[in-house]
């Protein structure tokens, strides 16, 4: 079988494009085969060409019915999967652990520039103290 590319001069005859699935017949010898380039054509003989165009013919009628009920489907539960797919992904959000990746866990060691010292809110041990004293200050008022 000859095999000509997408733009050749091709003699007369049917042309089976192997990338589009169709055939295309040359009337006259030096007529150029449609394509895009890289699109490579495969003669074949009268006989074949009468056995196969039925064939892809009948393919294309059995399947068709289940390409359009796959987009009708595919279009009908794509909303819904986005529902599903924003809440798991919010779900997973919240549910996320508490820890980044890279820092040192269990390992003893300190993070650079970290203190031995236990870190908190100067602020609130402030406000404590003045706490304790106004009510030290008050019960020795009261004896």
């Amino acid at each position: 079988m000859t095999k000509l590319n997408a733009g050749m001069k091709a003699s007369s005859g049917y042309w089976f494009s192997t990338r589009s699935w169709t055939m295309h017949p040359v009337s006259k010898d030096g007529e150029a085969l449609p394509g895009a380039a890289g699109e490579i054509y495969v003669r074949i003989p009268l006989l074949l060409a009468f056995i196969v165009a039925p064939l892809m013919g009948a393919a294309f009628l059995m399947f068709l019915p289940f390409i359009g009920f796959y987009l009708a489907f595919s279009a009908v539960l794509r909303p819904v999967i986005k529902v599903f797919r924003r809440s798991a992904n919010e779900l997973a959000a919240t549910v996320s652990p508490g820890w980044a990746p890279g820092e040192a866990h269990l390992t003893g060691k300190r993070a650079e520039g970290e203190s031995v010292e236990e870190k908190g809110p100067p602020a609130a041990e402030s406000e404590l103290s003045k706490v304790a004293h106004e009510v030290e200050a008050r019960r020795s008022d009261g004896k």
